[in-house]
């Protein structure tokens, strides 16, 4: 007489587990059928739900609804897509990546991620630890001997609860004794804090503060481990094993030309001695890439759950009773009101780029949106996605006023 009840249980916990938009697929780049425009396909095996085009198109409704007005604008230039299982929902590109010769932005067109790079620069430093190759709290100078900071971990670093002084305070800090002509690389951030020895703005691990330092830091760290540079690192890394063809790592002297540009307005911002740098930004790609690589992160074949779970897990707001924000490892986040329900994310900016990643993991959503146009519409996104994938109408972020875009 148990028997039944027991059985019954099982369905159902069958049913709720299962996607709910048909039957499982493996979503791989091994020639299956659905690889076409409509769909972005990972080089890992990943069982998904196919997705219905009842789904597909309420789903489209709303996005369409929300990127016209909020995002798609004679003042946005970039590229933007929504994803669910591998299969678009919505994809857009407008505006130019080098207005002088005329060269439109396409599906293909790299654009800088900004901060976005972090959350790349992250999943190395996790291959790594999933390789043995390193451990998230082996200390840096493990690494970087001459480091001056004793405590410091490669966890705090991607964290930021290093304490350690943002590189752009380097030349108030040093007064006189900068140049501020010279083209800054890695080797030299490093140098400087061994040189200087600057007071730490917080004691490590005590403070959460974002900072661009502790991702240089982190990159010379991976340079270290593989014995490559950074831009073959990461290629090796997770470039190449997810197929992320039309990415790359920014080379300031090869790539100045031939990079997408970045605007405000009409003007082209000038390069500047912090372009040099990586690990914190500079990495170039585009929203398809990005889909992948958000793809490659439901194979345990690429990253295993259990390090994935470390970034996801927030290390500056455990005292507080109701966060409102933050900050896993190369991961930001923001608890929803009225329950409190994470949303993970990333935006980035440098110079004029503007980008915005969304991995919505309960949904198996992937929203991306990069610009190069000064503007803050791209990280509209956190908005669209709480209102849509959250049910939490809520404005996390507005579109600046027009006379803030033009520019010059």
């Amino acid at each position: 007489m148990k028997i039944i009840p027991i059985t019954f249980l099982l369905a159902t916990l069958f049913y709720f587990i299962c996607p709910k938009n048909g039957v499982d697929f493996v979503n791989s780049n091994d020639g299956n059928p659905q690889d076409d425009s409509l769909h972005v396909t990972s080089s890992f095996p990943i069982k998904m739900g196919n997705v219905s085009e009842k789904y597909i198109a309420e789903k489209r409704h709303f996005i369409d609804s929300f990127y016209n007005k909020n995002i798609n604008s004679p003042f946005y230039s970039g590229g933007f897509i929504v994803v669910k299982n591998g299969r678009v929902l919505y994809e857009d590109y407008k505006g130019y990546s080098n207005t002088r010769t005329g060269e439109k932005i396409s599906a293909s067109t790299p654009i800088h991620l900004a901060s976005v790079s972090k959350v790349l620069t992250c999943m190395a430093i996790l291959r790594l630890v999933q390789q043995d190759n390193i451990m998230l709290d082996q200390k840096v100078t493990d690494w970087l001997p001459k480091f001056p900071y004793l405590n410091t971990t490669i966890r705090t670093l991607l964290n930021h609860r290093s304490g350690i002084q943002h590189y752009a305070n380097f030349p108030t800090l040093m007064k006189k004794r900068w140049n501020k002509y010279k083209i800054l690389t890695n080797q030299d951030i490093l140098d400087l804090l061994v040189a200087n020895n600057f007071k730490l703005r917080t004691p490590n691990d005590t403070h959460f503060d974002y900072c661009n330092t502790n991702y240089v830091l982190l990159a010379l760290i991976i340079e270290k481990a593989t014995g490559l540079n950074f831009r073959q690192a990461m290629q090796e890394l997770v470039f190449k094993p997810l197929g992320m063809k039309n990415t790359y790592v920014f080379n300031y002297e090869t790539n100045r030309e031939t990079a997408s540009k970045s605007y405000r307005g009409n003007t082209i911002f000038a390069w500047d001695q912090f372009d040099g740098l990586y690990g914190d930004k500079n990495i170039y790609s585009t929203p398809r890439d990005l889909v992948k690589f958000d793809l490659g992160s439901y194979s345990p074949d690429f990253i295993k759950p259990e390090l994935l779970q470390e970034a996801y897990f927030g290390y500056s707001a455990g005292l507080v009773s109701k966060p409102v924000k933050d900050y896993g490892l190369g991961m930001r986040m923001r608890f929803l009101p009225p329950t409190g329900e994470k949303m993970i994310y990333h935006n980035g900016w440098w110079h004029g780029n503007n980008t915005s990643f969304v991995p919505i993991k309960k949904d198996t959503v992937t929203v991306v949106c990069l610009g190069n146009k000064f503007s803050n519409r791209p990280y509209s996104t956190l908005s669209m996605v709480s209102s849509l994938f959250y049910k939490k109408k809520t404005a996390i972020e507005t579109p600046l006023p027009t006379e803030m875009e033009l520019g010059e």
